[in-house]
């Protein structure tokens, strides 16, 4: 008996061994692994440079230099950048103005800019004709008159969330305040100029959070103009004549365009080594050689201020669409970060078309604990006013905002005239209680007649949260009823849960809405799905 006590001894002694052998070799792995990542060279990028992803990573292959690209909004770019800059190698932002904005301007180094692409206005052709914008010298005053008469309306981009937004913003600006040789903050109080970019934005019939939706936006919706990137214009352009339609024109006013400049730029951290720089200025070499610039000038991107280095495909900058590249663009002079950040807020606070949305929530028997509490979390970071102002998705006191609560069908309405008036609404959001089944359905037609009795001079917006599949009510009924309607009152869906892609997905087809995914945070989605409207 003792002898075998002592074979299971010794064999308990030999696994423990073999145990810690392996445990070594494992860690010895992911030591190797870790210093693997450290050789990867990583680039955060704007959603806007992702058209030349696949010739960067093929270039690093060919030379041995593992990349990986990040993609994010260029003002998603600055805070990442003023959090976290160490994580990333290299940025290659749309504009250099959002470099300025970082801060600790050090962190940057050696920025130069890859290529150009404008901001410019787009219109229907026959619509661009009629307002005598074609084959003639157009100032942005001349496209703020055809909007004061009612004569143009468009769809853009989210001044405070996108780059396109907030650099065709501080275009009009400055060429409506005269161009100045310095933009200061006395100037941003002039009643005229105020006045003056109110009406601008008052023409404004859609907002999108992003760049790309914009375009799909536009391709889904009965719309006849839109601010974007002269690049995603030449895109659309060509989607739009491949499908048949009336294709844009664009508008480059003689007193001012908003061009980026496209900056790549080196991340000087100081666990930084001369071998990571050596990298970066391979890959920098790259981007502005002739190589890449004759892929990007395919793509509808420019080489310099006046167009480009050599003939190109006339589908790409097409002479019929108004594009002229033996004109040199006249360049805005951006202003200094307070006097941007002043220009963003007067924006928010006096110059944006007021908003009117409705939110539609769900507080069915399946939201009971943690769902319950986490809805409460997000309206009250969207709806308090000084929490929103952090990340400038503010509502103002023009602002319209609409609370439904649902179950098995519409349950409260409440409302508040006033944006920024939202404590009681908070309050009562506060004291929810849950109970009974989902109807997705009634609760958004209920939205879309409250927002029908509205004027225009509201942007209007359905925003449905949902934490499971709709067992009451049909989306039959809610097709019919939308179909009544002027059709373009987007419904944004915000999963969570357990909620049923196939049913928000039709939804939003119906209505040329957008699903945003709540599960990995509501507070997150409901702070994206505010830039949208």
């Amino acid at each position: 008996m003792k002898k075998d006590n002592s074979k299971i001894i010794v064999w308990i002694i030999i696994l423990f061994i073999s145990f810690i052998l392996v445990k070594s070799c494992g860690n010895d792995e992911i030591e190797e692994g870790h210093k693997k990542s450290k050789d990867t060279f990583t680039i955060i990028s704007s959603t806007s440079t992702s058209a030349l992803d696949k010739e960067i990573k093929k270039y690093g292959k060919e030379n041995k230099i593992n990349i990986e690209i990040e993609h994010y909004g260029d003002l998603e770019i600055v805070d990442i950048l003023n959090n976290n800059s160490k994580d990333y190698d290299a940025v290659w932002i749309s504009n250099s103005i959002w470099l300025y904005m970082l801060e600790n301007q050090n962190i940057i180094t050696d920025s130069k800019s890859i290529v150009i692409d404008p901001v410019v206005m787009a219109v229907e052709k026959k619509k661009a004709q009629e307002l005598g914008f074609v084959d003639k010298e157009i100032k942005n005053k001349d496209i703020l008159n055809a909007i004061k008469e009612g004569k143009l309306k468009y769809v853009m981009s989210s001044v405070t969330q996108t780059n396109t937004g907030a650099t065709a913003y501080l275009n009009f600006l400055n060429s409506l305040a005269g161009n100045p040789e310095v933009l200061t903050s006395d100037i941003l109080k002039q009643e005229a100029l105020q006045k003056d970019l109110k009406e601008f934005f008052k023409g404004v019939e859609r907002v999108s959070g992003d760049e790309d939706y914009l375009t799909e936006m536009y391709l889904k919706g009965n719309y006849n103009a839109m601010i974007n990137y002269e690049s995603s214009l030449i895109e659309l352009n060509k989607k739009l004549v491949s499908e048949n339609k009336e294709p844009l024109y664009l508008i480059y006013p003689s007193d001012g365009v908003a061009i980026n400049d496209m900056p790549f730029a080196y991340i000087n951290n100081d666990s930084k080594d001369d071998y990571t720089k050596e990298k970066f200025n391979k890959i920098q070499n790259y981007l502005r050689s002739d190589e890449v610039t004759r892929i990007l000038e395919e793509k509808g991107y420019r080489s310099w201020f006046g167009g480009i280095k050599k003939d190109t495909d006339e589908n790409t900058f097409n002479k019929d669409w108004g594009i002229d590249t033996t004109k040199y663009l006249k360049d805005i002079k951006y202003p200094s970060k307070t006097v941007m950040t002043e220009a963003l807020n007067l924006y928010i606070e006096m110059l944006r078309k007021p908003t009117h949305v409705v939110f539609c929530l769900d507080i069915s028997g399946s939201m009971t604990g943690s769902g319950l509490e986490e809805l409460q979390e997000a309206m009250n970071y969207i709806l308090d006013y000084d929490k929103a102002s952090i990340d400038k998705i503010q509502f103002s006191d023009t602002d319209k905002i609409t609370v439904i609560t649902f179950n098995g069908e519409v349950d409260k309405i409440y409302d508040t005239k006033l944006g920024n008036n939202t404590k009681d609404v908070i309050k009562i959001i506060d004291n929810l209680e849950t109970q009974g089944t989902t109807n997705i359905y009634d609760p958004s037609i209920e939205a879309l007649k409250i927002l029908e009795k509205d004027t225009d001079d509201y942007t209007k917006t359905v925003i449905l949260m949902t934490d499971g599949a709709s067992n009451n009510g049909t989306f039959k009924e809610l097709k019919n009823y939308y179909n009544t309607t002027d059709k373009n009152i987007p419904v944004y869906s915000i999963t969570f849960g357990s909620s049923s892609e196939k049913q928000l997905k039709e939804i939003a087809d119906l209505t040329n809405g957008k699903i945003f995914d709540g599960k990995k945070g509501l507070t997150r989605a409901f702070k994206e799905v505010r830039s949208y409207n």
